[in-house]
C-alpha cells in the first residue's frame, strides 16, 4: 500500500495549525500475512482512512502515518495530515517479523514529529502507536519493547498491541506497552478500524492533556 499526499505536512502545521494527534499504524505484513488476513487487512485500513476524511475534525488533527514490516521495514506512509492522503494502494504479504527494527523506527518518526510540532506551536495530543501482528518478531526487539513500554508508562505515548489470530505472541506483543496485547477476534480488522476511527475522532475533539473516554473494544477483541 502507498500513498499520495497533496502538501508537505510540514508546511500543513504553518497553514492548518488545529491540535494534532499523531498515529502511527506498525503493521505485521509477513508472509504468514498472505491471503484472507492481508486481504482484510487491507480493507480496514482504507475505510480507516476513509472515515477520518470523513470526519471534520478529525481529517483536521488526525495525522497518519504506517510502518510495515515482511521483507523488510517499510515506512509506507510517512506521517502525513489525513486529509492530505489522495491515494491509497494495497499491502503485500510477503517475508519474516522484524518487528522491532520497525517499532524502532516508528518511535523515531513519532518524536521527530512532535518536535515539529513545537518548532512551529502547534498544540499536540500525545501519539498512538498501534502494533499489529500476527506472529513473534525474529529480530532483536527487547531493548526496543523497554524503551516503547516506558514512553507508554510515562504517558508520552499511546501503545496498543494487537494480536491477530491464534500465532500472535501476547506475552511479547504486551512486552511494548504498560497495558496488555489484546487478542483481535477472528480476522475482524473492519471492526477494529472503526473502532481505531471512533477512538480518532473522541481525541480530535477533546483538549490536549486531558483524558479521553474511548468507546468500549468488545465489537472486535477476544476478551
Amino acid at each position: 500500500m502507498e500513498f499520495t499526499t497533496a502538501l508537505t505536512p510540514y508546511a500543513d502545521l504553518i497553514e492548518n495549525p488545529v491540535a494534532r494527534c499523531a498515529c502511527m499504524l506498525v503493521l505485521d505484513v509477513s508472509s504468514s500475512m498472505d491471503g484472507e488476513p492481508i486481504r482484510e487487512l487491507n480493507d480496514g485500513v482504507q475505510r480507516f482512512i476513509a472515515e477520518i476524511q470523513e470526519d471534520e475534525f478529525a481529517s483536521q488533527a488526525i495525522e497518519l502515518g504506517i510502518v510495515t514490516f515482511g521483507s523488510r521495514v517499510n515506512v509506507t506512509l510517512p506521517i502525513t495530515p489525513a486529509h492530505l492522503i489522495t491515494d491509497v494502494r494495497p499491502l503485500e504479504a510477503d517475508g519474516m517479523t522484524p518487528m522491532g527494527d520497525a517499532v524502532a523506527q516508528s518511535m523515531q518518526a513519532l518524536a521527530a514529529r512532535k518536535a515539529e510540532y513545537r518548532q512551529t506551536g502547534t498544540s499536540y495530543y500525545q501519539p498512538w502507536l498501534v502494533l499489529m501482528s500476527d506472529g513473534a518478531p525474529n529480530d532483536d526487539w527487547r531493548a526496543t519493547a523497554v524503551q516503547c513500554r516506558s514512553l507508554s508508562a510515562e504517558r508520552k505515548l499511546v501503545v496498543l498491541p494487537v494480536g491477530v489470530g491464534e500465532s500472535a505472541d501476547l506475552a511479547i506483543l504486551g512486552q511494548f506497552s504498560h497495558r496488555p496485547a489484546m487478542p483481535m477476534a477472528g480476522l475482524r480488522f473492519r471492526e477494529f478500524f472503526q473502532w481505531l476511527s471512533a477512538s480518532m475522532s473522541r481525541v480530535s475533539q477533546s483538549t490536549p492533556g486531558t483524558g479521553v473516554n474511548l468507546p468500549p473494544t468488545s465489537g472486535w477483541d477476544q476478551i
